[in-house]
């Protein structure tokens, strides 16, 4: 493969020979392989006329495209300002890149072109002249609607300084040599083929279950009533169309897909839900398996009471809903205002008075109102005591509980000592659990967007 570069035509005459390198295709020295080899011997004989790029002049590459090759020539001005040949390049096509439109194929010689000499033509002095016999690839710089390989062939396109320049056919000999392959035609090998045939397919059959289905469908209510509006050229539903409908004197089909009795509905949802190709699927998934060959009224009703209640699913699957258990209300027994209360501190409030926090105390079990004692960040459970007794003591009378968070203010041995020594109860809410002081808390919100 090192001498290809120098060889024209190098791919298609060696097709022959690259064919039979192929998986699967048996060895048969044909008279096209003999002859293949035998030119090939010629021209490895032959020393190769090609002239040596030189960077410091201009390069002109001609690319085109047949059915099965492309074919490119890499080309400079010899003394005599004739176009001389540096290297040739030949490539077939994949299957998949035979069915590109020609304006694809075209534009896909060129980019072969100059990925395989970009070493020569990326960042040369002086611009690039692609020369093509497609003149529909001119206009590949104005605005048009690209697809998505072609939005990729012009990115690439955009690394280089290059003018696409309109040669007839008759004048691109060279590159169009290289393109061409002579071999049978090949334009309808695409017809008439398969695409997935039936040995895809893994068809499994649990003949017991048809034959309790076959038993059962001839007596079952709706079968009967859906016979019956069949024959009348009605539909059982209104909303389904007659055609929906269909009874061969065993299976109703209802939208090409078979009706289940009641008696065997669970034996399907299981043999599909827990399949071990299955693997225990979701409702939607679930779903989805049986109704694209199974149908009952409120399928999806049973579908999803039946994964809901799986036990193996519940003690295997995470639970991407959890629960949330509902509030349980903190009682209360109070009879006076402010009898139980609950407590927080706001700060770092704007600096008002020489105060930058508030004391927020609600009355928790009865009025639920509010008494803000304005005070500083840094107060201790002295100050917090000064301030229960200037503003909620003095007006309402000693509290029987009091419900805060494990602020140091009210979790201290000294507030912990005086609620003891006055008789009232300290319920410290948990650690990273403020719903415990909701209502506090609740309040602070909209004291906050009230200031």
């Amino acid at each position: 493969n090192f001498y290809r570069r120098f060889i024209p035509s190098f791919s298609n005459l060696s097709k022959p020979l690259t064919n039979l390198t192929k998986k699967d295709v048996p060895w048969e020295w044909s008279p096209d392989c003999e002859s293949a080899f035998r030119q090939l011997q010629e021209l490895f004989m032959k020393a190769p006329v090609l002239s040596l790029p030189d960077t410091s002049k201009p390069f002109f590459v001609m690319a085109d495209a047949s059915l099965h090759a492309t074919g490119g020539v890499l080309m400079q001005k010899d003394v005599n300002g004739e176009l001389h040949p540096c290297a040739y390049l030949s490539q077939t096509f994949s299957p998949a890149e035979r069915n590109y439109d020609i304006y694809d194929r075209e534009l896909l010689a060129v980019i072969r072109a100059l990925k395989a000499w970009r070493h020569y033509l990326q960042g040369t002095s002086h611009p690039l002249t692609v020369m093509t016999d497609h003149k529909n690839l001119t206009y590949f710089r104005s605005p048009q609607n690209l697809t998505r390989r072609q939005a990729r062939w012009l990115l690439f396109l955009a690394d280089f300084d290059l003018t696409l320049e309109h040669v007839p056919g008759t004048q691109m000999t060279p590159a169009d040599a290289l393109s061409r392959y002579h071999s049978p035609d090949t334009t309808a090998d695409n017809q008439e083929v398969t695409l997935l045939p039936d040995t895809l397919f893994a068809r499994a059959i649990d003949f017991a279950l048809v034959s309790k289905i076959k038993e059962s469908t001839p007596t079952d209510p709706l079968v009967l009533s859906a016979v019956h509006a069949i024959e009348d050229g009605k539909s059982l539903f209104p909303r389904a169309s007659f055609s929906d409908w269909d009874y061969d004197g065993t299976n109703l089909l209802f939208k090409k897909r078979l009706y289940i009795p009641p008696a065997q509905r669970k034996e399907i949802v299981t043999s599909v839900h827990e399949s071990l190709s299955a693997g225990h699927p979701g409702i939607t998934r679930t779903i989805n398996l049986v109704s694209r060959d199974f149908w009952w009224p409120g399928l999806s009703t049973f579908v999803r009471n039946f994964v809901t209640g799986c036990a193996t699913c519940q003690s295997h699957k995470a639970n991407t809903h959890p629960s949330i258990p509902a509030l349980s209300p903190i009682p209360s027994t109070s009879t006076r205002p402010f009898q139980q209360v609950s407590v927080d501190l706001i700060t770092d409030l704007p600096v008002s008075d020489g105060f930058d926090s508030l004391m927020v105390t609600v009355d928790h079990g009865l009025t639920k109102g509010v008494i803000l004692s304005p005070c500083n960040k840094n107060i201790d459970a002295a100050g917090v005591a000064e301030l229960f007794l200037k503003n909620v003591y003095t007006r309402f009378g000693l509290h029987d509980k009091v419900i805060s968070d494990r602020g140091p203010q009210f979790a201290s041995a000294f507030a912990k000592e005086l609620g003891r020594l006055l008789d009232y109860d300290v319920s410290l809410s948990t650690a990273y659990h403020p719903q415990s002081d909701g209502e506090t808390e609740r309040m602070n919100q909209e004291v906050e967007t009230y200031l």
